[in-house]
């Protein structure tokens, strides 16, 4: 039985003898350079064996090589052979060539032990019959050892007070990245014992540092012994916060997002949170949000001096550590020009103004031109209060062509919002006229005061390209008073999509979504708040809000709405994939009138730097055609 790191200058005796050995990574690095004379250089060309002085450049040699060994394996040496990396240097003579060929068995053991392979049958050797040297390698990695045990040691995690929980071993263990019974690889080893000491990191001991770690493996057996030593280190608390870079505008602007308090266990994922906060804010450039270690270290110090004297001392209290946040203020006013273009609406152009100063208030406006649909709005933003609520008021104006019906609707709103990315909520008074015209008919034009409630939850492991989890979305709201409206109503909605993996390069999405509004009269309800299906986030294979209750020769919106989406995309060679779909769905009146309309097709995925970008071709089987759909970024 020997540690897993096998020193590759010294010969590995017979499986059955079990010899210790260490694996040293920089040895394994350094070996070449001890079986192959090389010369110190700085460049590959310069690393190769040095001929003699009056060797003359015409021996140079030139050959191939050919690898036989599993793909893995065979990637890993063309990788990092020194027969490979020398291929076609000029200063590369026979003799050197045939040291080479001598050397790179015992290379290859070195290499593949990294990959859990430790009775390899390794043969190298030189073809001279052709009109080119070919060096002939064969390898048979034979089984390879996997994790027979796992010996996880915690030292200190010593709680302060009666208040304070231990450590939760058994969890620690349980997220274990190298169990046992996996293939023992030196990568997955180094990066279980990363992700040890970052899972204790994270929490209460900032400090916590591995302090012995072994692999012993038995190559008769192919089992590898784990043990691992890792101290926490002072426990640790929050201090105060300390602010610095703050020119033009109030410490308010970051007190009042801050949650932590002095006292509260140290947290990683705090301060991402106040973080993440702060950059959502639009007042700052830059955020850095970190922790004072310095006491910490200090406390570190004077336990190592105390354990070098070997006097028993009592546990230490926890380390305060100050909150610092640093930022860089962004200019005052900005401005963003965008061009674009959506199935859905034709091509965009759309132009941003923020000023973060108006009045004392954050004002952003937008102005959206598209062929179909064009907004202007600004929106004024208070600072966020010191209960996390973010409060806005704005204006706007919105004129939407879809499907034979223009609709204008000018608007006043004010909006509170709170929670986080993962749990956002949002309540919404708005006052708003709509105009609409269908055909000849005349102009009709509806008065509605709604207050609308929405709540959105996110599960998913990533917010720009998911590819696991989940999102749901529900409204309730309406006017229920009769000031300013013309028609009382109720509304409810409901939205949800689910990413889940399905094997090592495919995913399966799936998509619904359910609305439904009450009233006397639904002449009097603003259409916005009414429904219609199709287009690139509905049902694909029709145009864009197609399907709902026909009125002359306009599709206007209905009390219902029910569809559905299931998708599978598989990605033959990420980023790049191909996807197949089904969408069925529809929108009307009356539930009998919710007569599904299927689409379904197939596209094309590439998950692009600013978000995925969806192009998909899809039959819709009630109008017998087939649409063109183009998406950019995730939607929700």
């Amino acid at each position: 039985m020997f540690p897993a790191r096998p020193d590759p200058c010294t010969a590995m005796a017979p499986a059955r003898s079990r010899i210790l050995a260490q694996i040293v990574l920089a040895v394994n690095a350094l070996c070449p350079l001890l079986l192959v004379p090389v010369a110190a250089a700085q460049d590959e060309q310069a690393q190769a064996p040095a001929p003699a002085a009056d060797v003359a450049p015409s021996r140079a040699v030139d050959y191939d090589v050919r690898i036989d060994a599993p793909r893995q394996l065979r990637e890993l040496m063309e990788n990092n052979l020194d027969l490979m990396r020398w291929r076609g240097n000029p200063r590369l003579d026979r003799e050197q060539l045939l040291r080479l060929v001598r050397a790179a068995p015992e290379q290859i053991k070195t290499l593949i032990a990294t990959e859990g392979y430790y009775s390899p049958t390794v043969s190298a050797d030189l073809d001279t019959s052709g009109t080119k040297p070919l060096v002939l390698i064969d390898v048979v990695p034979g089984d390879p050892v996997t994790v027979g045990d796992v010996d996880i040691e915690l030292r200190g995690f010593v709680p302060f007070d009666k208040g304070s929980a231990p450590i939760d071993a058994a969890a620690l263990r349980n997220r274990w990245t190298l169990p046992v019974g996996k293939r023992f690889r030196t990568a997955d080893w180094e990066a279980a014992k990363r992700g040890l000491v970052r899972q204790i990191a994270q929490t209460r001991f900032p400090r916590a540092q591995l302090l012995d770690s072994s692999a012993t493996v038995d190559p008769d057996t192919h089992r590898a012994l784990l043990k691992v030593v890792v101290d926490s280190g002072p426990d640790a608390h929050f201090g105060g916060l300390e602010i610095e870079g703050l020119k033009r505008y109030p410490a308010s602007v970051i007190t009042n997002l801050n949650t932590i308090r002095p006292g509260d266990e140290y947290s990683e994922a705090a301060l991402q949170a106040l973080q993440g906060r702060l950059q959502d804010t639009g007042y700052f450039s830059g955020v850095e949000v970190s922790a004072d270690m310095s006491s910490v270290i200090a406390s570190q110090v004077q336990d190592l001096k105390e354990n070098e004297a070997a006097t028993p001392q009592p546990p230490s209290p926890p380390a305060v550590l100050p909150v610092l946040v640093r930022v860089t203020e962004n200019k005052r006013k900005n401005v963003a020009l965008g061009l674009g273009y959506s199935t859905n609406t034709g091509a965009r152009a759309q132009a941003e103004y923020d000023d973060l100063n108006v009045f004392g208030k954050r004002m952003k406006s937008n102005l959206l031109y598209e062929q179909k649909h064009q907004a202007a709005k600004a929106e004024f933003y208070l600072p966020t209060t010191t209960g996390g609520y973010n409060n806005s008021f704005g204006a706007g104006y919105d004129r939407l062509d879809a499907n034979g019906q223009i609709t204008r609707t000018t608007s006043v709103h004010a909006k509170r919002a709170w929670g986080s990315p993962l749990l956002e909520k949002t309540l919404t008074l708005e006052a708003l006229t709509e105009q609409v015209t269908i055909d000849d008919m005349p102009t009709t034009r509806v008065n509605s005061l709604p207050l609308t409630f929405s709540i959105t939850k996110r599960h998913l492991d990533s917010l720009v390209q998911p590819s696991r989890g989940y999102i749901v979305n529900a409204q309730v709201g309406g006017a229920v008073l009769p000031v300013l409206t013309d028609e009382k109503f109720v509304r409810i909605y409901t939205r949800g999509l689910v990413y889940k993996p399905v094997g090592e390069a495919g995913t399966f999405i799936a998509r619904g979504e359910f609305g439904a509004v009450g009233s006397k009269d639904k002449n009097g309800v603003p259409s916005t708040f009414l429904f219609r299906a199709g287009g690139d986030q509905s049902v694909r294979g029709y145009g864009y809000q197609q399907l709902g209750v026909p009125v002359g020769s306009a599709i206007t919106g209905g009390r219902y709405l029910l569809t559905g989406s299931a998708e599978y995309d598989y990605w033959f060679k990420p980023p790049w994939g191909a996807a197949v779909f089904y969408d069925v769905g529809n929108a009307g009146d009356n539930f009998h009138d919710l007569k599904p309309k299927v689409g379904y097709g197939v596209g094309a995925r590439w998950r692009s730097p600013v978000g995925p970008i969806n192009v998909d071709v899809a039959y819709g089987k009630a109008v017998h055609k087939v649409r063109l759909h183009f998406s950019l970024g995730f939607t929700f």
